[in-house]
């Protein structure tokens, strides 16, 4: 009833295949293989990978590879265990088998997750699109509540493909649940219904892989919670000037994915610096140069610095607004007792000077904080070059 359906819509979907239960249906299997369906792998067996030990697990789906490739005739593509452990998408991407792994439900687009040294494609799975919830509790009742499940997540996509932002549908369908007559119809429904919206594409999983691995390669950048603790402190130890302190401290904050990110290293570059006494923010401030100061002119600032200031002009002043800024530099010293600090990049040369003599009144307290904040500011540019 399922395959009459699909032939009936020219759609080919991908089968997640139990090594042994294909194995035990030699019949379903030559089926699938003659209407060109793709036959992915569910695992060895159909049970609980959570708590199997490390070494068991590994073998097991070397096994399940070994049996699913005599079986079929070709070794899987593609991966979704269902029952995984903490070590399933790492251990299935180890094997260099995989040109997906679906491990994981965690975005309506495939994306690019780099275990030991090795680029994996993960392309998620779903559980709420899902007819498992004909047999959960607060799932589906009716062949309508799956329908407009479907219907609506599907709208809801299609309009954001349209606003420029495409994504990807996944539905996970078992013959036992959907192939029931009274739950069937919501499927068939379904597929009337996105064949009425132009631009949609049906494919297999492995097609998605391939496609995205020709349009959307995997980009080689920096991973900060993957280097160690000399690589980052050197890599990021300058991120806040002079301070690789900060950098040191931030390494041990438990960083993860989460940290890769511009956004995501800056805060934690930031937790240390604001966590820091008054004292040692202050060493931060004062470690800044002065704006168009003496060290510019020597050419001893860091190739930081020397970009952020070169990148408004203060490489290039007339006498005149070289003596304002000198001027300026040494009143605000003389007053706050570190140096006038400002993300040069959000401004130009005018709008500098006027916030250098506005911000020359504030008391030194005030001052402080916004010193402070100029630098986390100034910290997250620079990570946005290193990292976005």
């Amino acid at each position: 009833r399922v395959k009459r359906l699909f032939d009936a819509f020219a759609n080919k979907p991908t089968v997640y295949g139990v090594a042994t239960a294909l194995a035990r249906n030699p019949e379903q299997v030559a089926a699938m293989k003659a209407a060109g369906w793709e036959i992915a792998s569910h695992g060895l067996k159909w049970v609980e990978h959570k708590d199997m030990p490390e070494a068991e697990e590994r073998a097991a789906i070397a096994e399940a590879i070994r049996l699913h490739t005599e079986v079929v005739g070709a070794a899987p593509e593609g991966w979704y265990n269902g029952r995984c452990s903490m070590n399933t998408v790492r251990l299935a991407a180890e094997t260099g088998q995989f040109a997906y792994v679906s491990d994981t439900y965690d975005d309506d687009l495939p994306y690019w997750l780099r275990v030991e040294g090795r680029d994996q494609l993960i392309i998620p799975y779903t559980l709420d699109a899902n007819d498992m919830r004909f047999a959960t509790p607060q799932g589906f009742n009716t062949a309508d509540h799956f329908f407009t499940y479907l219907r609506d997540a599907f709208d809801t996509l299609y309009a954001e493909g349209l606003a420029g932002a495409p994504k990807m549908m996944s539905i996970g369908l078992h013959n036992r649940l959907i192939g029931r007559p009274g739950r069937i119809a919501g499927l068939r429904r379904f597929l009337e219904h996105i064949a009425g919206h132009e631009g949609v594409w049906t494919p297999r999983r492995i097609e998605i892989a391939r496609h995205w691995a020709a349009h959307h390669p995997p980009i080689d950048r920096i991973e900060p919670s993957a280097l160690s603790k000399a690589e980052f402190v050197a890599q990021f130890g300058g991120v806040f000037e002079h301070s690789p302190w900060i950098a040191e401290g931030a390494f041990g904050l438990e960083l993860g994915p989460a940290h890769d990110t511009a956004i995501g290293l800056h805060n934690a570059l930031a937790r240390v610096f604001r966590s820091a006494p008054p004292a040692q923010r202050l060493g931060v401030l004062t470690a800044h140069p002065d704006l168009a100061g003496k060290l510019a002119a020597a050419r001893r600032l860091t190739a930081e610095s020397t970009s952020e200031q070169a990148s408004v002009g203060l490489d290039a002043l007339t006498d005149a607004e070289r003596a304002a800024f000198t001027e300026l530099n040494e009143a605000y010293v003389a007053k706050h007792g570190f140096p006038f600090i400002i993300a040069v990049r959000d401004h130009d040369k005018a709008g500098i000077l006027n916030a250098f003599r506005t911000r020359l009144a504030n008391d030194s307290e005030a001052e402080f904080a916004e010193a402070c904040r100029q630098v986390e500011r100034i910290a997250l540019l620079r990570l946005e070059d290193m990292l976005d």
